[in-house]
């Protein structure tokens, strides 16, 4: 039996084995027994990140959720997905600091790849983990907290550390959050007054097929303050849209300003529907900030052979911390984010041309997503994190050919 396909169909698995063990104890027996095994999250990696001979999904583990009120902390199930993790800490009055743009995703997958929400203020998801629950190589049960020397190279481990089975994120009480769309934007107006756009509200998505600009997507805190009648020129729409023209914004979270709670805006889709097209690819890159005028205009002057293949492209930010193979590590970021059209031929023929051109600033691709290479000089801590993975993992149990590849 094969491991079937990531969820666009993309990437095909090949995996022979997939276990689904119910207890942390079955993951232990699961993990001890493999000569070679990787974590398998919710498939939305378009890459052969997850890819071993077997293959260990934490989605029968009980969700085991517990909210800790005196430390402001939620500790649950690593195979949890955002979408269910929102439901419930909104139930019993609490929330998170930030969600990416699919509630879809699985929380351990998220934070061993540094995926990110969006907001000048607020840190990749990896940023709000204050422990993690890991199966090692022995199979043995280890706790690794902030206390620990090693925490900071653990947090995006990629699936070399082990096999995480429970985390625990920093919580604050629930807010609630509007989502306002801006259309009309012009190129010059953004590129001139970026900072100030990016900082309208807690958490800002522009879009562009590099031709134009549009929608500019601000989702702002109702305690905070309320967003602008206009944009620099840019005016709200009448009406809920997509962010790809021509979709219907039936799987989009609320618009036009109607506020709810945050699990129900800060991602741009609803988790009971197909996130995003669907038939696509992904790619990404982080920017250092001080670099992203620069860089946004290097990547338009492949306007001409992007928009054939593109469904959209979305900026957003986010700032720094202190994670060893975070994209965000040291660094305030912004991120241009690539969603194609699932030609993955010409595709992988473009990405060396986007990373030449992004080359003179630094740019780090995101783990989960399609790039053509990495400069692992770009990541001070990538020697320390290869000695903590050589501790941790002395027999390569949980090494595939991508970690050799771009990482080891």
């Amino acid at each position: 039996m094969t491991a079937g396909t990531n969820w666009s169909g993309h990437h095909t698995y090949g995996a022979t084995v997939v276990h689904h063990p119910r207890t942390v104890e079955e993951v232990q027996a699961v993990v001890t027994a493999a000569p070679r095994i990787r974590a398998l999250g919710s498939r939305h990696s378009f890459n052969d990140i997850a890819d071993a001979v077997e293959l260990v999904s934490l989605d029968a583990l009980e969700p085991a959720v517990v909210i800790d009120e005196a430390s402001e902390t939620v500790c649950f199930s690593a195979g949890m997905r955002y979408g269910e993790l929102g439901t419930a800490l909104q139930n019993a009055g609490w929330a998170l600091r930030n969600l990416a743009s699919l509630p879809h995703i699985s929380v351990a997958g998220a934070v061993a790849t540094g995926t990110h929400g969006s907001g000048d203020r607020n840190g990749t998801l990896a940023r709000a983990v204050s422990g993690i629950e890991l199966v090692d190589a022995t199979g043995s049960l280890r706790q690794i907290s902030p206390v620990d020397p090693d925490f900071d190279g653990a947090v995006v481990s990629l699936g070399a550390l082990g096999v995480v089975t429970r985390l625990t994120l920093d919580i604050e009480p629930t807010y609630q959050v509007r989502q306002d769309l801006y259309s009309g934007l012009e190129w010059s107006a953004l590129l001139e007054n970026f900072d100030a756009i990016t900082g309208r509200a807690y958490s800002v998505s522009v879009f562009t097929d590099w031709v134009s600009i549009g929608p500019v997507w601000l989702k702002s805190r109702t305690d905070a303050a309320a967003p602008p009648r206009s944009l620099f020129g840019a005016k709200p729409y009448a009406s809920e849209v997509h962010m790809i023209a021509g979709m219907a914004a039936t799987n989009t979270t609320p618009q036009l300003g109607v506020s709810g709670p945050w699990n129900e805006r800060l991602a741009h889709f609803r988790l009971e529907f197909t996130p995003s097209n669907g038939d696509e690819l992904q790619t990404e890159y982080l920017i250092p900030r001080r670099h992203a005028i620069d860089a946004i205009e290097a990547v338009r002057a492949l306007a001409s052979v992007i928009t054939p293949l593109l469904h959209i492209t979305e900026f957003r930010t986010m700032a720094a911390d202190s994670l060893w193979l975070s994209c965000a590590y040291e660094t305030d970021v912004v991120g241009i984010h690539f969603t194609w059209l699932n030609q993955p031929a010409a595709v992988l023929a473009l990405l060396p041309r986007i990373e030449e051109a992004l080359a003179p600033f630094s740019p780090r691709p995101h783990w989960g997503k399609l790039f053509h290479r990495v400069d692992r000089t770009l990541y001070p801590r990538i020697d320390d994190f290869k000695g903590l993975a050589k501790r941790l993992d002395p027999s390569g149990k949980f090494t595939n050919e991508w970690l050799e590849r771009n990482v080891f």
